[in-house]
């Protein structure tokens, strides 16, 4: 892609944001098949369809087994394919160089655009340079906020990790935490361990990291169950994913320990947590919304040359808290599977 032809103003309005709104209450198709008629809305409206010619376009992710979260942007990924007569492709690996294979494949299928994200920038950068010798468009999504413009993506969709750890170590503040444990489920991954440094960064108590490996959830349960042992100072476990959550209320229990429990990323089961009281609240950086714009913007960007933020700036997705006093607000849609 030719970054020399964009504007560089940072003011650029993003163009995208206007068209997610008639996806909110649109249903997911699957993924290769994103020309199918949407569904009508709860109300009888339809968002209606392009009549634009046939595109394919891959969506390409650091999922692990398991990780609800990532169901969530699928849906909104869908969702805009549906309504842009778009032929989703979906492929995920937490590892970074099945990843950049994934994104290889697609670039010899000339596929008309990719989405990716960047949880470990550094593997992604070679391929991705691939893409933009090979005339495809990449943009990211979620994970990458720092690295996306050095890579040379066209445009990308998310929170900026530090920003939002940062307001979380703010919120332990008020909520009167003094010893919190930040759990990590994926070594190396930059979001992740960004959230983390920026509740350090701000929580004027103590904390300390802890790794996990996501991808064995009995082990994440028992780890966490035998640091509680351990530390019974500790009023605060802080993780970094909704199923994650869950698992450590469990490991609260077991340990027999007065800790609190409080997250980044939602769900229905986390929504239903944080009403009963299990969790205490959760950061919301509206992974549906991250899969919609991701891939509408690469329809809007081969159809009418639009890019959000001018090439320049990110579209931010959050971060926003969602605790006992607001979780009425979100829960119908998380039941969905959308929040």
């Amino acid at each position: 892609m030719d970054r020399s032809s964009r504007s560089r103003s940072s003011r650029l309005a993003p163009l995208v944001a206007v068209a997610a709104a008639t996806a909110l209450a649109l249903a997911g198709c699957s993924s290769g098949s994103g020309g199918k008629k949407a569904e009508e809305t709860a109300s009888g409206a339809s968002a209606g369809k392009a009549d634009t010619p046939r595109m394919t376009v891959a969506l390409i992710t650091h999922q692990s087994p398991g990780d609800t979260f990532w169901d969530i942007v699928r849906k909104g990924a869908e969702a805009a394919a549906a309504k842009d007569n778009i032929k989703l492709v979906y492929s995920a690996d937490p590892n970074a160089g099945t990843q950049a294979n994934y994104v290889q494949n697609a670039i010899d299928q000339k596929v008309d655009g990719i989405a990716i994200t960047l949880a470990k920038p550094d593997a992604m950068k070679d391929v991705v340079a691939k893409a933009g010798a090979a005339k495809i468009p990449v943009v990211g999504l979620n994970s990458g906020v720092s690295d996306w413009k050095k890579l040379g993506l066209l445009e990308f969709f998310g929170q900026d990790e530090t920003v939002a750890g940062e307001a979380f170590g703010k919120k332990l503040n008020e909520v009167g935490a003094k010893n919190a444990v930040c759990v990590i489920q994926e070594q190396g991954n930059i979001g992740l361990t960004q959230r983390c440094d920026g509740v350090k960064k701000t929580f004027s108590g103590t904390t300390e990291t802890l790794y996990v490996n996501g991808a064995d959830m009995p082990s994440v349960k028992s780890t966490i169950t035998a640091k509680l042992k351990q530390d019974s100072s500790i009023d605060y476990v802080v993780t970094l994913g909704a199923p994650f959550a869950l698992t450590a209320a469990q490991s609260v229990t077991d340990a027999g320990s007065k800790a609190k429990v409080a997250t980044f990323d939602l769900n229905k089961q986390l929504s239903d947590a944080i009403k009963k009281g299990t969790i205490q609240f959760a950061v919301d950086q509206q992974p549906y919304l991250q899969g919609y714009l991701a891939i509408d913007s690469l329809w809007l960007y081969k159809n009418n040359g639009n890019y959000s933020g001018g090439g320049e700036q990110p579209v931010l997705t959050g971060p926003a808290f969602v605790d006992k006093s607001n979780v009425d607000q979100v829960a119908g849609f998380a039941e969905k599977g959308t929040r």
